[in-house]
């Protein structure tokens, strides 16, 4: 069974508070936050405040992505919002492995980001040392895009890596996730899928994460 992470980004932001309450009655594991910063990625979504404003009302752990420049300098901000995950991309990442330390030193679990032209390779040396990994399955930066199709091949390499290493590491798949999607992607190997578009826009979103957790 799949663990659902939905996507705050493709929420009506103009009623968050009742969205954030229909994820709280649903069958979600935790909710998915993009912040974007207009410059590692070419859109702007939301900061600090937003993530206050959905920590004191969200009943689940927060699984914070970062697609930002030099997401180490706020690590302690991440935390102090109720982050319970604090997700960087390798990508932004000069010193990869002291700024997963200090996710960890800051109480928080782990997780590291690959984006769809990255090679999972990349992640042998730092594997052992994350509690999750995300395997981008569109390019970053916008809600409702198509899935691309060679992730599967990732994270079927990443499963492998993990088992190898004899590493703790869950694969969590963001991008164009949808039921015929989400269950190549369990399939393939993943424990977690993040779904926005596909939950928010449908008539009956608590039914759609329930469909997504049997995959």
């Amino acid at each position: 069974m799949a663990l659902i992470s939905p996507s705050l980004l493709s929420a009506d932001f103009g009623q968050l508070d009742r969205d954030v309450e229909m994820l709280n009655a649903s069958e979600a594991a935790m909710l998915h936050l993009d912040v974007m910063d207009g410059v590692f990625v070419p859109n702007i979504s939301f900061g600090f405040p937003v993530l206050k404003s959905v920590a004191k009302k969200a009943e689940k752990p927060l699984d914070v992505h970062l697609m930002i420049v030099d997401p180490g300098r706020y690590v302690n901000q991440v935390r102090d919002c109720g982050a319970a995950i604090m997700n960087v991309h390798y990508e932004a990442c000069t010193h990869l492995h002291r700024v997963v330390q200090q996710i960890k030193q800051a109480g928080m679990q782990a997780a590291v980001t690959l984006n769809p032209s990255t090679p999972v390779s990349m992640l042998e040396d730092i594997v052992d040392d994350v509690d999750m990994v995300l395997l981008m399955s569109v390019n970053p930066g916008f809600a409702a895009q198509s899935f691309i199709p060679g992730t599967l091949k990732k994270v079927a390499q990443l499963r492998n890596m993990i088992e190898e290493h004899g590493a703790k590491a869950t694969i969590e798949v963001d991008g164009g996730i949808n039921l015929d999607t989400g269950a190549r992607v369990m399939e393939a190997g993943a424990d977690i899928l993040v779904a926005g578009n596909f939950v928010f826009a449908s008539p009956d979103p608590i039914d759609t994460i329930h469909r997504l957790s049997q995959l």
